[in-house]
């Protein structure tokens, strides 16, 4: 993907709810649930595995800085945090970002299993 068409690339300021030295928070245009954040870094990089220590560290960090701004304003049960690492695992935009999606209790029926959903019938053992 092209940095010039890519649509993590240069964000517009008021989509920034959080930031810090290299990475940025916006809320997901396509929300799984209210408050499903996306954490992204400045630079145009495809994966989690392609990020620096620094940036992963700068990610992590604002990991806990969404949990503290969606603790605040929106009160959730719980979280999950996920990154989807290529077209095989769900990547649709191949720009690192990691998805801070709340949870609230009574969202799904059965929450069992949770990032294992990405297979269904492997999601509860």
């Amino acid at each position: 993907m092209d940095p010039l068409t890519c649509p993590f690339c240069n964000p517009p300021e008021e989509e920034i709810v959080l930031e810090n030295s290299l990475c940025y928070a916006r809320y997901d245009r396509y929300p799984v649930s209210p408050g499903h954040l996306l954490l992204i870094p400045f630079r145009h990089i495809p994966t989690l595995f392609d990020a620096t220590d620094a940036e992963q560290a700068a990610l992590l960090a604002l990991v806990r800085e969404a949990k503290a701004l969606l603790d605040g304003r929106l009160h959730p049960d719980g979280y999950n945090v996920g990154v989807n690492v290529g077209k095989a695992a769900g990547q649709t935009v191949m720009h690192l970002h990691v998805h801070v999606i709340p949870r609230y209790a009574g969202d799904v029926e059965d929450p069992r299993g949770g990032v294992r959903g990405a297979i269904p019938e492997r999601r509860v053992y």
